[in-house]
């Protein structure tokens, strides 16, 4: 049986989650850049599945929250975007880890 103490924490850790990063777009999109510092828009899009609209949508999200930050550029004639996590991004999405991470160890007694 879990204690009292342990169900507050864990109630508490819940609250606690980064509800922007919890979406599960957004959830795949940082775990790739998390892992990789940068990405190339269209190989995000490959990665994810998401449609272009759908992860524009989120980028967009991500960055105004200051998460990522987007650059575009031209190579020759053809547009080219890249998206790199910010140290907030990187910080949020550790923090975000740790959380879930003591959620689901909270559970297992």
């Amino acid at each position: 049986m879990v204690s009292k103490t342990k169900r507050r924490k864990n109630h508490e850790a819940v609250i606690e989650i980064d509800k922007l990063l919890h979406e599960p777009a957004r959830l795949k999109i940082m775990s790739k850049i998390y892992n990789m510092d940068s990405a190339d828009y269209l190989v995000l899009k490959k990665q994810t599945g998401l449609s272009s609209g759908n992860l524009s949508a989120h980028l967009t999200k991500l960055e105004k929250a200051g998460y990522l930050n987007i650059e575009k550029k031209f190579r020759g004639r053809r547009p080219h975007t890249t998206l790199k996590i910010t140290k907030k991004g990187r910080d949020a999405f550790s923090s975000y880890k740790k959380k879930i991470i003591s959620v689901f160890e909270d559970n297992s007694e």
